[in-house]
C-alpha cells in the first residue's frame, strides 16, 4: 500500500513538473515569436560567446530577424559548427528578401592581444556596428590566470569586455542610434569590489570572484551609460535568470545527486532561448529605444542594490580598469 501511494505521488509530481515545464516553454515560444516580429535588417550585431548557451540562442533569433550577426568566439571550430547548425535551423533568407548573415570571428577574452586583434579586424571590415552584446563568461572556475596575468573570472567577465567595448566605441558612436547590452547575473548581490585585491592574489573564493565580476559588469554599464549621454549609444545590463547552459562546467555535483539535479534543472531552469529573451529584447525592441543605464530581468526594468549604483566605486573601477588593460599608461 505504501509503495503504491509513493508511486502515485511520484507520478503526480512528475506530471505536475511536466505541465510546469510545458507552460514555461509555451511562454518562451510566445516571447520568441514576438521578438522575431521585429526586424533587424540592415543592422550589425556582435555577440561574444555565441557558440553555445545564451549567446547561441541570441545569435539564432537575431539572425532570424535578419541581422548581420558576428559571433565572437574563443574556439573557432566549435563556433563554425554552431554557425552551420544555426543556419540550418533558421534557414536562408528568401530570394530578394535580403539581410540575415552569420559570421564567425575568433575572440579570446582571456587575451588582450586577441581582443585587440578582433577589434582591429572589425574596424577594418565593418562600416557600422548597431549592437554589441557582451555575453561571454566563465563561472566559478578554479584559480587560474589569463594570458595577461589577471584572475580568470575578473579578466574574462569584466576586463576583456571592458577593453572590447572601449575599442569599438568609435564605431558604435558613428552608427548611432546603437546599443550595448551587458549580461550580468543576480549573483552580483554577493560580490564586493575589493580594490586592494582585484586580482585575488591575497585570497581566492571562486563563488565570490564570480559575483564580483558580475557586480563589475553592472558598475561598468552604469558608468559607460553616464559617459555616453547624448551620443545616441545606450547601455543596459541584465540578468538572464537561472539557465541550463554549460557555464557551470566547473561546478562539481556529487554523482548520486546528479539525477535529482537534472530533474530540477529540467523542470525549473530556463532553456537558453528563454534565458536569452532579455538580451534579444534589449538588442532589438523599440520599447527601449533611448533607454540607458538600467538593469533588466525578464524584459522588465529591475531595482539594483545600492552597491551596484555607487557612482564613486564605478568611476574608480573604470579608472583602474583602463590602466589594467593598457588604455592608459
Amino acid at each position: 500500500m505504501a509503495a503504491a501511494v509513493a508511486a502515485a505521488a511520484a507520478l503526480g509530481g512528475g506530471l505536475l513538473l511536466a505541465a510546469w515545464r510545458w507552460l514555461r516553454a509555451a511562454r518562451g515560444s510566445a516571447a520568441g515569436a514576438a521578438a522575431s516580429a521585429a526586424s533587424m535588417r540592415g543592422k550589425t550585431v556582435i555577440i561574444t560567446g555565441a557558440n553555445s548557451g545564451l549567446g547561441r540562442a541570441a545569435a539564432a533569433e537575431l539572425l532570424r530577424m535578419r541581422a548581420r550577426v558576428i559571433m565572437g568566439c574563443r574556439d573557432r571550430a566549435r563556433a563554425e559548427r554552431a554557425a552551420r547548425e544555426i543556419r540550418a535551423e533558421v534557414g536562408e533568407p528568401a530570394a530578394g528578401e535580403g539581410g540575415g548573415e552569420l559570421l564567425v570571428r575568433e575572440l579570446d577574452l582571456a587575451s588582450l592581444r586577441s581582443v585587440r586583434a578582433f577589434c582591429h579586424r572589425v574596424l577594418q571590415e565593418e562600416p557600422r556596428l548597431d549592437v554589441l552584446i557582451n555575453n561571454a563568461g566563465i563561472f566559478q572556475c578554479p584559480y587560474m590566470k589569463t594570458e595577461d596575468g589577471f584572475e580568470m573570472q575578473f579578466g574574462v567577465n569584466h576586463l576583456g569586455h571592458f577593453l572590447l567595448t572601449n575599442l569599438l566605441l568609435g564605431l558604435l558612436k558613428n552608427s548611432a542610434p546603437s546599443r550595448i547590452v551587458v549580461v550580468s547575473s543576480k549573483l552580483y548581490k554577493y560580490g564586493e569590489i575589493n580594490f586592494e585585491d582585484l586580482n585575488s592574489e591575497i585570497s581566492y573564493n571562486k563563488s565570490f570572484c564570480y559575483s564580483r565580476s558580475k557586480l563589475a559588469n553592472i558598475l561598468f554599464a552604469r558608468e559607460l551609460a553616464r559617459r555616453l549621454e547624448g551620443t545616441g549609444v545606450t547601455v543596459n545590463s541584465l540578468h538572464p535568470g537561472i539557465v541550463r547552459t554549460n557555464l557551470g562546467r566547473h561546478v562539481n555535483i556529487p554523482l548520486l545527486a546528479k539525477p535529482l539535479f537534472n530533474l530540477v534543472s529540467w523542470a525549473f531552469f530556463k532553456t537558453p532561448l528563454e534565458g536569452a529573451q532579455t538580451s534579444i529584447y534589449l538588442a532589438s525592441s523599440p520599447d527601449v529605444e533611448g533607454v540607458s543605464g538600467k538593469y533588466f530581468g525578464d524584459c522588465k526594468e529591475e531595482e539594483l542594490l545600492p552597491k551596484a549604483m555607487d557612482d564613486l566605486v564605478a568611476r574608480k573601477l573604470w579608472d583602474i580598469s583602463e590602466v589594467m588593460v593598457g588604455l592608459l599608461k
